[in-house]
């Protein structure tokens, strides 16, 4: 006998709340094994595919592609095979536990109880207790607690009908969910007529799908009605709905996904935050010799963001004020002895921010080689919420858009950010001699809750000093 399952959005980690359905990975019908990945999902961090903790026949998918979920809302159902009785009365599956590839959990989950719903006698009308009965199978509600009933002097049936001694005459058809009944209903096919090709007998979609196309009939799908016996306000609903229609000459895009995240974090780094910005030019003429003998020398090329890099990170040791957050409940400072650092990267899917673990620890060869890997994961959507988390300091180089400077806004919790123009040549005293050099400007913006004027000018002096003349950062080596 079988057992349908439903399996919900899990919680992906890192505070996030909703996840928007990019593309399933398997159709109704399809046979799945256990943590086989059943979707793809486009969270706040990243785009994810999310494996499926049961293994058997998918019964059913909540949510088009494009749809957006709250997390625990229903991704689909899986009929999957009765195993052995742990205790009287139940029966369960067990599945791995993993929620997430990568982000699996230690156990498996708990059994769960077989849910039994109370089965009409023929031509009665279904009861409200039934209707709310029915309401927790087909991925409609918690199958844990759903109510376990039994008809008064009849016997009591599994979920849907999935349970033998079902096929009496004028009893109840095993049927995968009541949107396959409703599609047979609509369509006058008797369902008694058809073979399941499911478990032990189960009519799936396809099934009815196949029979209607074998008679010559054009398959007219299930109303929008709701269905009599699943409430309605049970099915998952959109986690943002527009409040407005668009007026003439508008164009309303949803601020969701990873431009929803940037938005709300962007706001709330406004308003927590009282930022101030300080900028200098400088010229980088030296730096990028340094740069061009560095990469003559043979061996990994190295890149201008991870001089860049190891110069934030001199820096950071020397005024580590701005290496921290703000604990606003505490009203404390919070300072970290390591520096993991943020560095801003544009994709087709917009602006990330992918962080350096440890960048302390590292120097210019392997911050080149991470920052390569990270930008790479970035523009395909695989960066983990674990990659895009956690960061103390973050580098912004906007000069790759072909700009001078920027006031750039904190990336929220933490207390400062480092911006980087185009480096472009420009008339530059040198020496005490007018020159061309190349020029880049630099400007920060801090917490001032960390720190006052006098160490953030510090700090971006000393890394303006490392970029005019990159031997100073010789001394911290």
């Amino acid at each position: 006998m079988a057992q349908v399952l439903e399996f919900k959005l899990p919680d992906l980690g890192e505070g996030l709340t909703e996840a928007e359905i990019v593309r399933w990975l398997v159709e109704v019908g399809d046979v799945v094994a256990i943590d086989q990945p059943v979707v793809e999902v486009e969270t706040a961090k990243a785009m994810v595919e999310v494996p499926c903790p049961y293994g058997g026949v998918v019964t059913a998918r909540f949510g088009e592609e494009g749809t957006e979920l709250p997390v625990g809302a229903p991704l689909i159902t899986v009929a999957v095979g009765e195993r052995p009785a742990s205790g009287a009365g139940d029966t369960g599956s067990e599945g791995s536990g993993n929620v997430l590839v990568g982000y699996g959990t230690s156990e498996a989950p708990a059994r769960r109880r077989r849910v039994r719903q109370e089965r009409p006698v023929s031509g009665t009308p279904a009861t409200a207790g039934q209707a709310g009965a029915a309401g927790a199978v087909n991925g409609r509600g918690d199958a844990a607690t759903a109510p376990v009933n039994a008809q008064a002097g009849g016997p009591a049936t599994t979920v849907n009908g999935q349970a033998g001694g079902l096929a009496a005459e004028d009893g109840p058809v095993p049927v995968i969910s009541p949107l396959v009944r409703r599609l047979a209903r609509q369509n006058g096919l008797d369902l008694r007529e058809l073979t399941g090709s499911g478990p032990d007998g189960l009519i799936l979609r396809a099934d009815v799908e196949y029979a209607l196309r074998a008679a010559g009939q054009g398959v007219t799908a299930p109303s929008a009605e709701p269905h009599p016996r699943v409430p309605q306000a049970s099915a998952p609903q959109p986690a943002v709905a527009s409040s407005a229609a668009a007026a003439p000459g508008e164009i309303r895009t949803p601020l969701k996904g990873i431009r929803g995240a940037v938005a709300d974090k962007l706001a709330r780094s406004r308003r927590e935050i009282p930022d101030a910005t300080c900028w200098v030019d400088a010229d980088a003429t030296e730096l990028m010799r340094a740069r061009a003998a560095m990469n003559a020398a043979g061996g990994p090329k190295i890149s201008l963001l991870a001089l860049l890099a190891r110069i934030c990170t001199a820096a950071l040791t020397r005024f580590p004020e701005l290496n921290s957050t703000v604990d606003a409940q505490a009203r404390e400072v919070v300072r970290f002895d390591h520096v993991h650092l943020g560095f801003a990267a544009q994709t087709e899917r917009g602006l990330v921010v992918p962080v350096v673990r440890d960048a302390h620890a590292r120097d210019a060869e392997s911050l080149t080689a991470e920052f390569a890997r990270l930008t790479e994961a970035g523009r395909t959507g695989t960066l983990t919420p674990a990659e895009l988390t956690g960061g103390t300091f973050t580098l912004n180089n906007y000069g790759v858009f072909g700009v001078d400077g920027s006031t750039p806004i904190i990336n929220h919790p933490e207390a400062a950010m480092l911006g980087v123009g185009r480096i472009v040549p420009k008339p530059w005293v040198h020496e005490g001699e007018l020159a061309v050099r190349q020029v880049v400007q630099l400007s920060l913006t801090f917490d001032h809750r960390v720190c006052d004027g006098g160490v953030a000018g510090g700090f971006l002096r000393y890394v303006a000093d490392c970029v005019e003349q990159p031997a100073v950062l010789l001394r911290t080596l």
